[in-house]
């Protein structure tokens, strides 16, 4: 049924933290679920799946294909990187988004 606090109905966010599942995954999961205009529905199936799926399975393949073309070109060790100030102005503004980024989740946690 429909989510409903005051029912009981749903999973809510210290429900959430009492399932143990890493907080991680079930921001992966609610903005994968995300309602483009309509309401979503939540299964705890659904969760599993997801996670498994398009969490675990594509993090793993793409990990495991970053490794094996380490090994096949680089001989197992991933080479020292030289950087152009193109590179380091890149890191730079990632480096800044990334720290806004983070202290909007945190006003997020907080707020919650």
């Amino acid at each position: 049924g429909k989510f409903s606090k005051s029912r009981g109905v749903g999973v809510f966010g210290d429900m959430a933290k009492d399932t143990g599942i890493p907080a991680d995954i079930w921001r992966f999961y609610l903005l994968y679920l995300r309602p483009e205009g309509q309401d979503s529905a939540f299964s705890w199936s659904d969760l599993m799946l997801k996670n498994n799926s398009e969490l675990l399975n594509n993090l793993g393949n793409f990990i495991n294909r970053a490794g094996m073309f380490v090994c096949k070109f680089f001989g197992g060790t991933v080479p020292n990187m030289v950087l152009t100030a193109d590179d380091k102005r890149l890191l730079a503004r990632v480096t800044v988004e990334l720290h806004h980024y983070h202290q909007l989740l945190e006003k997020v946690r907080w707020v919650a």
